[in-house]
């Protein structure tokens, strides 16, 4: 008698709860998968895929604390034997080389079917990688193929990076280094050296500039720019 198939241990890391439950109830619907645990912020994630030790990681690109890519780059050497997918609502070519670099094993757009999903985690179990709706059989080809890839004209706000634009939001409404530095696990002094990448970036000098060239970019979602008090201060 063949003995029966071994589980696939899946983690789930997303801030949102109900894209944690849809995903949990899809997986579970397949008999080979177990979905073993979730986190609703990079450091949480990573901290309990150390523990845990999954087969595989669903890591949400844009999460509070840390974000995708920077939960993969303190995975390490983790990464050879967790297999990350990398969940996004939209990636740009650049952002997925570098979650590839990283040892990324794929990346799936949040508005694929729940087929592309399992097919995805199939194809990971068996050694390939997947981005998009294809298997990867050849990583250092579809690498040069990404990088290939022409990047729009970018804007100035477009040079920063997911943990300055969530800078920018707290700016935005109304929070204080020390608050930010709390919310985010960084120091006040790391919060002013992102403050300070950030000014240089936009080329704004001030929070309150900062706050208002965010509001007329739409760098940061209306009804919190709406309820946002005006930042004063020129101190960084």
């Amino acid at each position: 008698m063949a003995s029966p198939a071994k589980s696939v241990r899946i983690f789930i890391a997303d801030d949102h709860h109900l894209v944690q439950e849809g995903l949990r109830k899809l997986l579970e619907l397949q008999p080979e998968f177990t979905v073993v645990g979730d986190a609703a912020d990079g450091l949480e994630a990573l901290q309990r895929t150390r523990d845990l030790k999954p087969d595989v990681l669903l890591l949400d690109l844009a999460m509070p604390r840390m974000n995708g890519l920077e939960v993969l780059r303190e995975l390490g050497p983790l990464v050879e034997q967790v297999r990350v997918v990398l969940l996004t609502a939209a990636i740009e070519p650049e952002e997925t080389v570098q979650a590839l670099r990283l040892g990324a094993r794929g990346v799936v757009l949040k508005e694929s079917a729940a087929q592309m999903l399992y097919k995805c985690i199939r194809a990971l179990m068996k050694g390939d990688y997947w981005v998009g709706h294809d298997r990867i059989s050849d990583l250092l080809q579809t690498l040069r193929e990404l990088e290939r890839i022409p990047a729009p004209e970018a804007s100035p706000a477009s040079r920063l990076t997911p943990r300055e634009r969530q800078v920018v939001t707290a700016i935005v409404g109304g929070a204080t280094n020390k608050n930010i530095g709390k919310s985010f696990g960084l120091s006040e002094q790391t919060v002013k050296n992102h403050l300070a990448h950030i000014f240089d970036k936009l080329g704004v000098s001030t929070r309150l500039e900062l706050a208002l060239y965010a509001v007329d970019r739409r760098l940061v979602a209306g009804a919190e720019a709406d309820r946002a008090p005006a930042p004063a201060g020129k101190k960084i």
